[in-house]
């Protein structure tokens, strides 16, 4: 187990220097120590890179940071472009209601890795159902909590101690987090200025329109 949590954190590492951005906290401190890109080239100054390749970055970055393939990004970006208002921002606004990212925010994970696995394995609910889908779209009002028999289990007995607080953002706006409880409400639609990820998204944009 610890060979493939050290193997899972060295690849991590390795996107997050990447994509210039810390995935996980632990990637974080590798992150720290070296901030330049992996391979034996990283330290040297990079030439300047194509527009194709600022947008390419870019849709990557978000879309590690939700932890999601490629055609689930497509989906959400589809039904974004569609959507009145800014894409871009509607884009993160969609990403952001979907359960194992709030399942993240609100405290019950230190990782969005880690969120999904609780989901999947079927600890969370959502207003008294269980949902086993990461991609679950919250509703405004809706009361995400962990199952009763789950929550005398150690990883949620040291999210309700507030342990992974010091590695995440603070709880934005549009939660309304009972941590002791392990509950949280989406009390309305996040607004992208409040959402803590880190894009320009108007690059990634321009990379679907392309």
């Amino acid at each position: 187990m610890n060979v493939a949590n050290n193997t899972r954190a060295r690849r991590q590492a390795r996107a997050s220097r990447a994509l210039g951005i810390a995935l996980t906290p632990k990637a974080a401190k590798y992150f720290e120590r070296r901030p330049y890109p992996p391979g034996e080239h990283g330290r040297a100054r990079r030439k300047q890179d194509s527009d194709y390749a600022v947008r390419l970055r870019e849709k990557q970055r978000l879309r590690a940071q939700y932890g999601i393939r490629e055609a689930q990004m497509t989906r959400v970006f589809e039904e974004a472009r569609r959507t009145a208002g800014l894409t871009g921002e509607n884009l993160i606004e969609l990403l952001e209601m979907r359960l194992d990212a709030l399942v993240l925010r609100a405290g019950f994970a230190r990782t969005i890795a880690q969120a999904r696995q609780l989901v999947v394995h079927r600890h969370i609910m959502v207003d008294g159902a269980r949902v086993d889908r990461p991609s679950f779209r919250v509703s405004e009002g809706q009361l995400i909590h962990v199952h009763q028999r789950s929550e005398t289990m150690t990883p949620f007995q040291v999210a309700a101690a507030g342990a992974h607080r010091d590695v995440l953002p603070a709880v934005p706006g549009y939660l309304d987090v009972s941590l002791d409880k392990l509950q949280a409400r989406l009390v309305r639609r996040p607004k992208r200025s409040e959402v803590p990820v880190t894009c320009e998204e108007q690059l990634v944009v321009e990379y679907y329109a392309r």
